[in-house]
């Protein structure tokens, strides 16, 4: 697998890359690398671990929770809720460790861990890499220092977990949601119990899809990556809006009453002035990452509002706005962090603040998010490439040269290799669609023959 974290924790196929032994061996380490820093001193540690439905979340579960109370910590343990919902818990139950067991919107056979600090952060860069190295160093036959007796960690199941997050959530609504009918697209995945209650709490009427998980179907055909089948539903029942969630339910993309598809980039801007508004977006910024639609950034000089761009991953959103006092944030693919209220993207969240922002205006979503113009963006995913050689290659580097005079001031172009999965992602923006999928379609090829 190479390096073992990736933008978003350790991914990969459950049961090949991602072992059992290796979810027992990561937590461990995490562990010990956590008492070496200081975090458990003085007190007994505690840890909150979830998980989505995945059918292989219940080994890899057990695996983690074997892991850490070997190593003496205690484990709230609170089955399948969203990524968000861990973080939450996490920092509310003043826990010193989150762990989340999810391949997000990967397909079925896909697993994950990702691992929270105390308070519900994510982990930063030089603790992950301290966990696998000494995850390392211990796979190869050093031994632990192991407790014994009263020493090692208890177990418990955390039931009050959902009700806990369905009321933070309900709570820190602007306003109530009555008179909505909003349908829920659930993914089959960890907010299939979650985000109707919270919804239905808030007032909405509401109707859901992909709700029933069965530990194969998530993600299948369905969720933030699927949209078609919501779009469908929106129509059908005449619904007010639609929103999407991924596995995790770290992510929300909506629909419009008319089927048309809110994405990320609009829901932000959505936010933002709604924020505004209320006196709640801190110094009138909004931070995004380099993949926002152009749209996006003209939208907000237009609104008065500064954004700051950061390079793709949500921890990265989320380190800016952490640093710099912000309180809006997120990704074109849905990821929203706001952070006064989440410490990660909180799919369910966005969605019931979005919901807000209709019923509270009496405006449609549509005519919401027409407060920006998606400029044409054309992006092509290119498997079984040397990632790598992204930034080095002259050929490459000439390719996109070529590119970039092509379009001039009208559009960009951004080559990155992805931080999850083995690929390079080619973004072409354009002011006509069809030269933003010519210029795309030409890189691809050549990230194919540079890489390939």
């Amino acid at each position: 697998m190479g390096r073992l974290f990736g933008t978003d924790g350790v991914r990969g196929v459950a049961n090949a890359d991602l072992t059992a032994e290796m979810a027992l061996g990561l937590s461990v380490a995490a562990a010990h690398v956590l008492a070496e820093a200081g975090t458990f001193e003085g007190h007994r540690p505690t840890a909150v671990v979830g998980r989505d439905p995945r059918a292989s979340g219940e080994f890899l579960e057990a695996a983690v929770v074997a892991g850490l109370a070997s190593a003496g910590v205690d484990v709230l343990r609170v089955g399948v809720l969203p990524t968000p919902a861990v973080a939450y818990l996490t920092g509310a139950l003043g826990a010193d460790l989150g762990v989340m067991l999810s391949a997000s919107h990967n397909a079925m056979p896909d697993n994950g861990i990702k691992f929270f600090a105390r308070g519900g952060h994510k982990l930063a860069d030089e603790l992950e890499d301290r966990i696998e190295s000494v995850y390392e160093e211990h796979r190869t036959g050093a031994p632990w220092d192991r407790p014994t007796g009263a020493g090692v960690g208890r177990v418990r199941d955390y039931e009050e977990g959902l009700e806990k997050y369905v009321a933070h959530l309900v709570g820190v609504l602007p306003n109530r949601l009555d008179g909505l009918r909003i349908v829920l697209d659930e993914a089959h995945g960890a907010a299939a119990q979650v985000s109707p209650e919270a919804f239905t709490r808030a007032g909405a009427e509401v109707v859901t899809i992909g709700a029933e998980p069965d530990g194969l179907n998530i993600n299948d055909g369905c969720g933030s990556t699927h949209l078609d089948r919501l779009k469908a539903a929106v129509v059908e029942h005449g619904a007010a809006l639609g929103i999407a969630h991924d596995g995790d339910a770290d992510r929300c993309l909506a629909v419009d009453h008319t089927g048309e598809e809110v994405d990320g980039d609009q829901i932000l801007a959505v936010l933002a002035l709604a924020m505004r508004e209320r006196s709640a977006l801190r110094s009138d910024t909004v931070v995004a990452t380099v993949m926002s639609n152009l749209g996006f950034k003209l939208a907000m000089e237009r609104e008065g509002i500064r954004l700051v761009q950061t390079a793709v991953g949500d921890r990265y959103v989320l380190e800016e706005m952490k640093q710099k006092d912000y309180a809006l944030g997120g990704e074109q693919s849905g990821h929203v962090i706001i952070l006064d209220h989440a410490t990660t993207g909180d799919g369910t969240l966005t969605g019931l603040l979005l919901a807000a922002r209709v019923a509270g205006t009496g405006r449609t979503l549509r005519e919401l998010a027409s407060v920006m113009e998606r400029l044409p963006q054309v992006l092509i995913n290119v498997p079984d490439v040397d990632k790598s050689r992204v930034k080095t290659s002259a050929e490459l580097a000439a390719s996109v040269g070529e590119a970039e005079r092509e379009l001039g001031e009208t559009g960009r172009v951004l080559l990155r290799p992805s931080g999850t999965e083995p690929l390079v992602r080619v973004m072409v923006e354009a002011a006509d669609i069809d030269q933003a999928r010519s210029v795309a379609g030409r890189l691809a090829d050549a990230v194919k023959s540079a890489l390939g």
